[in-house]
């Protein structure tokens, strides 16, 4: 999970964001839309079996359209399948990932490689 918060670091340029997500979604500044969408995210990565038209629902009741919730299933769905890939067969990050994990916003180099942030899907 470390390189996705290196990339949502580049693309939103908040560091503050990616520490609070990294965290856990609790007291992340998300809005009610972000947060239905990572919390289904999160149940249909570690559930998938558990995800019913209820959920869908909650999305739908967030703002988000069918389109979006498709968007969203097939997203989660192809990362879940390429990281169990990965996993499955012992493929290791590339190194130019490892490098970019060090970078600070700005660019500089930090000291120490990052510490893995807690994972957002488990409750505190």
């Amino acid at each position: 999970m470390t390189h996705h918060g290196a990339a949502l670091r580049r693309l939103t340029g908040d560091e503050t964001l990616v520490r609070e997500l990294a965290s856990g979604l609790a007291d992340a500044p998300i809005s009610p839309a972000e947060r239905a969408m990572l919390e289904y995210a999160i149940k249909l990565t570690r559930t998938p079996w558990a995800v019913r038209e209820e959920d869908v629902e909650r999305l739908r009741r967030a703002g988000w359209d069918d389109r979006a919730i498709l968007d969203m299933a097939s997203i989660v769905a192809y990362f879940n399948f390429v990281n169990r890939l990965a996993e499955g067969l012992g493929v290791s990050l590339e190194a130019y990932w490892r490098e970019e994990e060090r970078l600070e916003p700005g660019g500089d180099m930090r000291a120490e490689p990052p510490v893995d942030p807690v994972d957002p899907c488990e409750s505190p």
